[in-house]
């Protein structure tokens, strides 16, 4: 799992990741909770990602996209990875977590809401579980409050969407 992947920047340390993201990592207890309360099995390199850091602010915010969005022609962006747990606002479970962003904003229950985006709630990263089903491995796409919820799939597995994300600066410079 991420063979050859350098994760020694990758995070963003800050009073803000650590106040709203970060948890400590979790229990397979824990874990087995939030699986349980959201109706999905989580993947399993996303529960590898959490156990070495749970839930903060990449670096590197950024994924090409063939179709423009709302947020840009050619690139979506992230502001944070949701954590497992409860207890941060921006975590699987957490304040404004994955049920809250199906339940308040109206986005459609195609699986979990990973990763929030700049836009305050208008656009959001999901694991798709549509073809896979509840216990499968989801494909990772990106939803579009702003084109009528419009989804543009990103990554075949939440591995190649990690792998896949870029700077900013690849953008605008």
């Amino acid at each position: 799992m991420f063979d050859n992947f350098d994760f020694s920047n990758f995070w963003e340390e800050s009073v803000y990741s650590r106040k709203e993201y970060i948890s400590d990592p979790p229990s397979d207890e824990l874990i087995a909770s939030v699986e349980q309360e959201l109706g999905y099995k989580l993947p399993a390199s996303y529960i590898w990602l959490m156990k070495q850091h749970n839930g903060g602010i990449p670096f590197n915010t950024c994924f090409p996209v063939s179709k423009p969005t709302s947020w840009a022609d050619n690139h979506i962006a992230i502001t944070g990875i949701f954590g497992i747990g409860r207890e941060k606002a921006y975590s699987l479970c957490g304040e404004l977590g994955s049920q809250f962003m199906i339940d308040e904003w109206g986005y459609p229950a195609v699986g979990v809401a990973i990763c929030d985006c700049p836009s305050a709630g208008h656009d959001m990263v999901f694991l798709d579980y549509r073809e896979c089903g509840p216990d499968g491995e989801p494909k990772v796409v990106y939803i579009d409050q702003e084109y009528n919820y419009k989804i543009t799939p990103l990554a075949d597995n939440f591995e190649e969407f990690i792998r896949g994300l870029v700077n900013e600066e690849d953008f605008y410079s």
